[in-house]
């Protein structure tokens, strides 16, 4: 009884949580490059079910008196029992009851990285993400990934995103617009190569601004985004805010810093988890949408609430049953 009580309680925290992750994935069905998330259930190790009265070597079965080794001395035979789907009450016999479930609970959290929809904004420095990618960012801690494409410049020449945060090139430096170059001059193309008009660039003394110069009908390499993939989709983990971090494996240990041991370094990197080149392809002037499909999580929402309540419907059948056995069974024997 207090088993089932247990697992139909466990099923009630597993719903909660999973009503968390349906309404965040809501509340982010309108942030720029966002992907769902999809908890992930696990079921407790279940349990093998034995009659109380069965023996490995004989027994009483359960009854006053001395121990007995045949059907023939307890004064019975397999034909005098009922034999229903492999039960049997030949205590020389283990019968095959089954396995019991013990209820369940959430594995993981997983990332859906389905493609989103795309949105023409015109704007020079919005991009887009087609394909496996991530844009790398310099954040107070640390360098983070992301998927939101949506960048401006900033009064210095620096392409940010919305909280200030630098977008890199591919040597790890931000990128940053000469002075001298329109918006609407700056062509980016699929693999992150950002290029301006010019033929050289030169540092403005009085400003310390670069400067594009030379033949302006001639376009020059300027930088090549950092847009990088993760051979391991678990080596990158969210960390709120749009952002990703990385971890050197599925526990979310994270890399092994500078300094340690060289041998236990190279055993503990994993190189899955390590960025490389994106295989997918950016688009200027463009936005990825959020993932999150605001029907379909509406219609998992509802369907989490009637498992929630079923679940809690049992919860409170165990607790009538315990109530019963504690006031009813228990003045009843006294």
């Amino acid at each position: 009884m207090w088993r089932g009580l247990y697992t139909a309680s466990t099923g009630m925290i597993s719903e909660m949580k999973r009503t968390d992750t349906i309404a965040h994935n809501i509340a982010n069905a309108d942030t720029t490059g966002y992907k769902k998330d999809i908890t992930v259930h696990k079921e407790f190790h279940n349990m093998l079910i034995r009659r109380v009265n069965d023996f490995d070597n004989g027994g009483v079965l359960g009854v006053d008196g001395a121990p007995f080794n045949t059907l023939a001395e307890l004064g019975t035979s397999k034909e005098d029992i009922t034999q229903i789907k492999g039960f049997n009450a030949d205590p020389f016999y283990t019968p095959n009851i089954g396995q019991l479930g013990l209820g369940d609970y959430i594995d993981e959290i997983a990332v859906d990285y389905q493609q989103g929809a795309l949105e023409s904004t015109g704007n020079t420095y919005d991009l887009a993400i087609v394909g496996d990618g991530f844009f790398a960012l310099q954040t107070p801690d640390g360098i983070r990934y992301t998927r939101n494409g949506a960048f401006f410049k900033n009064s210095q020449g620096y392409l940010q995103d919305i909280r200030g945060y630098n977008l890199l090139d591919n040597q790890g430096n931000p990128i940053r617009i000469p002075s001298n170059i329109a918006d609407s001059a700056v062509t980016i193309q699929g693999n992150g190569i950002i290029s301006v008009p010019g033929t050289e660039l030169r540092l403005n003394p009085i400003t310390n601004r670069w400067e594009a110069i030379g033949n302006m009908n001639v376009n020059q390499p300027l930088a090549q985004i950092q847009f990088v993939e993760f051979g391991d989709r678990l080596a990158s983990q969210k960390q709120g805010d749009n952002l990703y971090y990385t971890v050197n494996d599925n526990a979310g240990n994270p890399p092994p810093i500078a300094g340690v041991n060289p041998d236990l370094q190279a055993r503990l990197m994993n190189p899955d988890a390590q960025p490389r080149p994106a295989s997918g392809e950016l688009i200027q002037g463009a936005l990825e949408k959020s993932n999150t499909a605001i029907v379909y999580e509406m219609v998992e929402l509802i369907h989490n609430q009637r498992l929630y309540e079923a679940n809690a419907k049992a919860v409170q059948t165990q607790d009538n049953m315990l109530d019963k056995s504690v006031n009813n069974i228990g003045s009843l024997s006294g």
